[in-house]
């Protein structure tokens, strides 16, 4: 099985992952959560295991991930619960791999 790891430098709290995603069924994706030194990451992981394609197609409200997210209570803007799902369509040969940035430009200094 093809592992798919995502590395994951969220800002300015430090705390770098990696989320490692393989299929695990036609239809569902093992994920991991390793290397974050963040406890609320690490609550996310031990709740969040395997996602399924019906998991990624919910709305926000009533999203596995998303709910996992919010009882682990990390930070609204965290970017690892997006790299998580990120790495299951990737998984799941929903998407291709391609990374995203957010990146800050400062104007007017």
């Amino acid at each position: 099985m093809k592992k798919i790891v995502v590395t994951v430098n969220p800002g300015i709290c430090g705390f770098s992952c990696q989320v490692i995603a393989t299929r695990a069924s036609k239809r569902a994706a093992a994920v991991e959560v390793t290397g974050s030194e963040c406890a609320m990451i690490n609550d996310l992981a031990a709740n969040l295991t395997e996602i399924t394609i019906k998991d990624l197609f919910k709305p926000h409200t009533k999203n596995l991930i998303f709910n996992c997210t919010e009882q682990a209570h990390c930070h609204l803007c965290c970017p690892v619960p997006i790299a998580i799902i990120k790495a299951s369509e990737v998984a799941l040969e929903l998407a291709l791999p391609k990374d995203v940035l957010i990146q800050f430009t400062r104007t007017g200094d």
